[in-house]
């Protein structure tokens, strides 16, 4: 069956009930949106505050392929599988966005048994956070141009509005744009353009938002655009735009509860893009499932060099957290398109491959047990052509370097097939205590800050910009020095090129522009080609999704 199908063969149960039975939580502080969503309360999670902190164990992954990795799958079957083991366990994940379901990665709530459900409506506008972001965000863009057809008294320079339009959608049309035409009664001329709703920087400011007040005064600080001075900013508090924004976002703060398909709970809040963003769900979902559970698994998206640098050096520097374990996904047939296999021939053993595109693997695991500190379990998505060689192969080069590698067959089994799995990160969680550091301090510079992810994570010689990018980044450092930056690059490489596997090394990382997020607290380093409005495919999922006439979805993935 496919993943929809199996979703909607799932026995849920009423999520109040649920949520009262699994966690305790009072059906007065659940705000149900259907029968099986529901938000949970700020009043309620602010009266947890003095309840002890459980164990945090984040997911990443090896680079990203074609043949996919299985990240969310195995956030959920570890989770089920600890549920299983009598361990009080909850699933952090982050929301899906419009675009890829529409485009080509497909939705993201898991796959075979190891899902979250409801599935369409979790892939499908699910509680609409996501279209108060995205009204809120274009909000502020109309009161900006507003505010200078009316005459425009902070002396906005309409050359140097920094803050774009946005929508859910995979639209490549609207990267570049121009407004205003029509003559004075459709204000003036400018260009401007669109980028996703997931690297909006009010995602970003909900996902790390820790109140009303800290969500308003970060919207408030929101540079939109400059004075003609170049250098004076004008901050979305000028335009009195901060209040309405909140209010627009009232809802969508609170965090959503859901269920996997063995009916246990997961919480899906905020989903920014780990390539153009920070890739991470919201601190107060991570901080809920804390105070609510004894074990919190939480994703991070994309691979580790993308999704698990921001988690740990832009969220926990932010809010904290400090997780206590990391697994690291992989399957046999990515590491063998990392080693240079075609897709279509990826079912077909090929030691040689594997062993040439594990060099991937090594590098994410150094990078998260060398560089940051923290205890490591490699984790085997398994698929059925894998081969016991392969596997065996798989093992022996992960013990090697003094980690262990568990197979694991959630996707087919559910929870009890990830229990080895289970075990093993119980093990480290309970046992060992991590050596949690930064990649980079708070105090180096901000090109130095880029030029340390680059060449310890990404393997480079060094980064480039030009001098325009480098006079801007001079300009941030004198105000800005002190935050972290968001790099923004492709998922599919260590490189700025998509096309290069494995694990490359010695190349440049070009910086092509930066940009300044105030409100959420950090600079966007965009790196190479890399796009914050992505495009269709040649044939979009779109085009497999259908509702036949009782109102059944189909072609969901």
């Amino acid at each position: 069956m496919s993943d929809i199908e199996i979703a909607q063969q799932a026995t849920m149960k009423p999520i109040i009930g649920l949520a009262e039975e699994k966690l305790g939580i009072p059906a007065e502080h659940l705000d149900p949106y259907g029968h099986y969503k529901a938000k949970v309360s700020l009043e309620y999670l602010n009266s947890l505050t003095d309840q002890e902190d459980g164990k945090l164990i984040l997911v990443t992954a090896i680079s990203p392929t074609p043949a996919g990795e299985g990240k969310t799958t195995t956030t959920v079957g570890l989770g089920d599988a600890m549920n299983r083991l009598g361990k009080k366990t909850i699933m952090c994940l982050r929301e899906p966005s419009l675009g890829p379901c529409f485009g080509m990665k497909g939705g993201a709530a898991g796959g075979g048994y190891a899902q979250v459900v409801p599935m369409e409506d979790i892939n499908l506008h699910f509680t609409g956070d996501f279209h108060a972001i995205g009204v809120a965000h274009n909000l502020l863009s109309a009161m900006i141009d507003n505010h200078i057809n009316h005459g425009n008294e902070l002396g906005i320079d309409s050359r140097r509005i920094t803050w774009k339009r946005v929508v859910d959608m995979n639209d490549r049309a609207l990267r570049k744009i121009t407004v205003g035409q029509g003559g004075p009664a459709n204000g003036y001329l400018r260009e401007d353009g669109y980028d996703i709703v997931v690297a909006s920087e009010i995602m970003a400011i909900l996902c790390l938002a820790t109140s009303h007040a800290d969500l308003k005064e970060r919207l408030g600080r929101i540079v939109v655009a400059y004075k003609a001075d170049r250098v004076t900013p004008i901050y979305a508090r000028d335009l009195n735009a901060h209040g309405a924004m909140a209010a627009l976002l009232k809802e969508a703060i609170k965090p959503n509860l859901v269920q996997t398909l063995e009916n246990n709970i997961a919480i899906i809040h905020g989903g920014p893009f780990a390539n153009i963003a920070h890739g991470c769900n919201t601190v107060t979902a991570t901080k809920t499932a804390l105070k609510l559970a004894d074990y919190a698994i939480t994703e991070a998206g994309f691979g580790a060099d993308l999704g698990a640098e921001k988690f740990l050096d832009i969220k926990c520097r932010m809010s904290g957290l400090k997780p206590s374990a990391v697994v690291l996904v992989a399957t046999v047939r990515a590491l063998k398109f990392h080693g240079g296999v075609a897709r279509e021939d990826l079912n077909n053993e090929n030691l040689e491959a594997l062993q040439k595109g594990f060099a991937n693997l090594e590098r994410h695991l150094h990078n998260v047990t060398v560089n940051y500190g923290l205890p490591c379990v490699v984790s085997i998505n398994h698929f059925t052509f894998d081969s016991e060689a392969e596997i065996a192969l798989l093992q022996e080069k992960c013990a090697a370097l003094g980690v262990k590698c568990v197979v694991a067959k959630h996707w087919a089994e559910g929870g009890a097939g990830a229990e080895e799995l289970a075990r093993e990160v119980l093990d480290i969680v309970d046992h060992r205590e991590p050596d949690f550091n930064y990649v980079y301090d708070a105090d180096l510079p901000l090109w130095d800050k880029i030029e340390t992810i680059s060449t310890k994570l990404y393997g480079a010689a060094g980064i480039t910009a030009s001098p325009k990018v480098k006079t801007e980044i001079n300009a941030l450092q004198e105000k800005y020095g002190h935050f972290p930056i968001c790099m923004a690059k492709t998922q599919m490489s260590f490189s700025t090129d998509p096309t290069a596997k494995g694990a490359p090394s010695g190349h440049t990382i070009e910086i092509r522009e930066v940009r300044l997020a105030n409100g959420a607290g950090f600079i966007v380093a965009i790196a190479g080609d890399m796009m914050t409005m992505p495009g269709l495919p040649k044939v979009p999922a779109a085009e497999r999704i259908d509702i036949s006439d009782d109102g059944v979805i189909t072609g969901l993935f």
